[in-house]
């Protein structure tokens, strides 16, 4: 059951941009309706990839990168079926925000959704019960957004199953990001990714950039990551668009791989991304710029590994992430 209705055929072949349109009747739109932006572009037989971009409204290389799919990409070129979504919490991604300004919801946080919930629940719906069983590989974009920045990154969804993993493993290889990474989001199961690998799906993600900015470097490596995928999974012929990521894996393992700021304040970081970093080294301070006679309060790295991620913003809360370790799998 879904209250989102598409003219969107996705059995046919070609090209189609449309829209997904659900109910949503504010104080100011009786009958209105959030349009959700959609395409379909398929040629013949072959694998079903899911991708999505915008699942926060304030991380924009993947929107960008899939609208330039949606325009430029020749269904001739294809042996398979693309479902694209953009912009998929579209609210969101028109008010440049992670989370929605209609329920005050992050998408990435209500998967696998409600039918009868509030408008992001029911897009997560959508999503996981209507178009994640017809593909086969899940793909979600991602940046940093408004308040991390990352060294662009490949991500695979943890796997129980060995298969599934190791086909993981080769997807996430081949990217051709800078980093590949293994992660679980902290065990949390209401992501998409999350759902899709549940289900038995390749569930890719990435990290590409952020800091609210849309960052060339990182952008061009999205763009390059979509062709490298589409060619890895037969989608395309032809070569790809950079070569393999060759390096180790790496895994976000937990909590101890986070470090927080214990209080109100200014994170100072003190290592560039990309750093090798030891557990129990400094990580940085937060400074009380209005309490200046009180010392930095010190954070130290909880693991070793890289330095894949920091605060994008200098002002912080108690319990905002300031960095992220990643350490070799293995």
């Amino acid at each position: 059951m879904t209250s989102i209705a598409t003219d969107l055929d996705f059995d046919r072949n070609g090209r189609q941009v449309g829209v997904l349109r659900l109910p949503h009747s504010p104080h100011h739109d009786a009958w209105g309706s959030v349009a959700i932006p959609a395409a379909v572009i398929k040629n013949g037989s072959g694998p079903t990839l899911l991708l999505t971009g915008g699942n926060h409204g304030d991380e924009y290389e993947g929107p960008v990168v899939l609208g330039e799919l949606i325009r430029d990409l020749d269904p001739a070129a294809i042996q398979g079926r693309l479902i694209i979504l953009p912009a998929m919490n579209t609210p969101a991604v028109k008010a440049g925000r992670r989370t929605s300004p209609v329920d005050g919801l992050n998408i990435n946080r209500t998967f696998p959704g409600d039918p009868s919930g509030s408008t992001t629940r029911q897009i997560s719906h959508y999503v996981a019960n209507v178009l994640m069983p017809m593909a086969d590989v899940f793909i979600d974009l991602h940046s940093g957004g408004s308040s991390l920045d990352f060294i662009p990154s490949a991500f695979l969804e943890r796997s129980p199953d060995p298969e599934l993993r190791r086909r993981g493993e080769a997807a996430v290889r081949a990217y051709g990001a800078p980093l590949a990474v293994v992660a679980d989001t902290l065990g949390e199961a209401r992501t998409s990714t999350a759902t899709a690998a549940a289900r038995g799906m390749i569930a890719l993600g990435s990290e590409m950039g952020g800091g609210g900015v849309v960052d060339p470097e990182a952008l061009a490596i999205c763009r390059r990551a979509v062709r490298n995928l589409l060619v890895h999974f037969a989608v395309a012929d032809g070569p790809a668009a950079s070569p393999a990521y060759d390096g180790p894996l790496y895994e976000i393992s937990g909590h101890a791989s986070h470090v927080y700021a214990a209080d109100d304040g200014v994170f100072v970081p003190a290592d560039r991304l990309g750093t090798s970093v030891s557990a129990g080294q400094p990580a940085g301070a937060v400074h009380f710029l209005t309490d200046p006679g009180r010392a930095p309060e010190p954070l130290v790295y909880g693991q070793s590994g890289l330095l894949i991620c920091h605060r994008a913003i200098g002002r912080v809360e108690a319990g905002n992430c300031v960095a992220v370790v990643a350490s070799p799998i293995g």
